[in-house]
């Protein structure tokens, strides 16, 4: 039996309790880096880290929802994103509940919630920042892009 027939009869819920599994994982990852201070919140925050050190860059989650699905400006940002990832081996999830990770990461000085659409969970690289939830994502990322899903969307534990 090949490794493609053995996929192939995977069930749907198996799928789901894996994309549910993450999606715990991405909560307790971000939860974790932000008590570090290892999180880079927003869109032009997440490329000037890219742009000034990319190795400290462990894992990115870009967000979206209905409401800016027709942002054309936010969606280049996306693909610029992604294809930096990639060029960097940086592991990238998506997520479709922008409000859910905003409560996650707080909201900024002036008690406004943060912008979300971009989430950098970075890591000095002097002294690299290992999280049992942060290997269990880049599992997850690697299973996906066996499967040729290159960004993998993970849905949020609710509460």
């Amino acid at each position: 039996m090949t490794l493609e027939e053995v996929r192939g009869q995977e069930t749907t819920m198996e799928i789901v309790d894996r994309v549910q599994s993450a999606g715990t994982s991405l909560e307790d990852l971000l939860v974790a880096a932000k008590k570090q201070d290892y999180l880079t919140v927003g869109v032009y925050e997440s490329a000037k880290i890219m742009n000034v050190d990319p190795d400290s860059v462990a894992f990115c989650v870009l967000a979206t929802d209905e409401e800016y699905e027709c942002d054309i400006a936010l969606q280049i940002h996306f693909t610029l994103i992604q294809a930096f990832c990639f060029d960097n081996d940086i592991n990238v999830v998506r997520v479709n509940d922008i409000e859910r990770l905003a409560d996650l990461v707080g909201s900024d000085a002036t008690g406004e919630p943060k912008d979300a659409h971009c989430i950098l969970v970075t890591s000095p690289s002097a002294n690299p920042w290992k999280d049992p939830s942060l290997d269990k994502l880049s599992l997850f990322c690697e299973e996906r892009r066996s499967m040729y899903d290159w960004v993998p969307t993970i849905t949020l534990p609710e509460r």
